[in-house]
């Protein structure tokens, strides 16, 4: 069950970095999944520990990871369109 609660809250923690930014994530609720993945772990990097953990996630630092992931990954693909259309 540890398992498939952290996929959710992953799942959870993507999805609000992509509202928060204002762009989607490549890949759907998989996407969503891994930068909530990748933005626990920046975010704990950048912040350490801190605020309420759920899933194996502090949500403090991993919401602001995948935030700073979700704005680098658009930037990197609104640049890779731009190039592609040129």
């Amino acid at each position: 069950m540890g398992i498939i609660w952290s996929l959710i809250i992953g799942g959870v923690i993507g999805w609000l970095a992509g509202l928060i930014v204002g762009r989607d994530i490549p890949g759907g609720i998989i996407g969503n999944i891994i930068a909530g993945f990748i933005g626990g772990w920046l975010g704990g990097v950048i912040l350490g520990e801190m605020g309420p953990e759920i899933g194996g996630f502090y949500i403090i630092p991993a919401l602001i990871g995948a935030i700073v992931l979700v704005a680098v990954v658009s930037l990197i693909m609104r640049s890779v369109g731009r190039r592609n259309r040129a």
